[in-house]
């Protein structure tokens, strides 16, 4: 088993900074996370307002229980985005309960289920996109939104081809890990629809 590196220092000061109840701190990380928890909120809610709450929600558990993260375990910004995962897909998971409860029954377990993994793999894939290296993200929105191939890809870039196609295949092993969740390479910590 490979041995955990140290988790970086900004991480380790943040924490404690939050444990001494200091609101810049909190002020600071909303700063850095905010539009990160938002974004995997909506994109699992697919409500602007009920992202605002959960955005809410995460910086208010942050704020009132900072020892809850632990930076052995990995960066705070994973820790902080598998946070807003929960919260959002319990959200999702008692909406749509509810919703299926006032329907008579015109909906069913499996089909939630089917909801909440599909809505988990978006923000997955939009948090594995947001965490790459900006190389490997410049590649795939020039193959993807623009429809390049490795060849234009590489023009555009200043790269040589198989430097292209080495980022674009890189990309897409990172990006397939969204699916799976706990894959190898996946974020540490930010799998399952649980």
């Amino acid at each position: 088993m490979a041995k955990k590196e140290a988790p970086p220092r900004w991480d380790r000061r943040m924490q404690q900074r939050l444990a001494r109840g200091e609101a810049a701190a909190l002020g600071e990380l909303y700063d850095r996370f905010a539009s990160l928890v938002h974004g995997l909120a909506h994109r699992v809610l697919g409500d602007e307002r009920a992202a605002d709450g959960i955005t809410r929600e995460v910086f208010t558990h942050v704020w009132e229980h900072p020892d809850a993260y632990d930076p052995r375990q990995g960066p705070l910004r994973t820790w902080v985005a598998d946070l807003a995962h929960r919260l959002a897909v319990q959200r999702l998971r008692d909406t749509e309960t509810a919703a299926l409860a006032r329907s008579g029954g015109t909906g069913s377990a499996e089909d939630l289920e089917r909801k909440v993994r599909q809505a988990s793999v978006a923000a997955r894939a939009d948090y594995i996109v947001q965490s790459m290296p900006v190389p490997l993200r410049a590649a795939l929105e020039l193959a993807y939104f623009q429809r390049r191939d490795y060849r234009q890809t590489a023009a555009d870039l200043g790269v040589t081809e198989d430097e292209a196609r080495r980022r674009l295949r890189l990309g897409l092993q990172l990006l397939s890990t969204a699916r799976d969740a706990g894959a190898p390479g996946a974020p540490p910590g930010y799998g399952g629809a649980a």
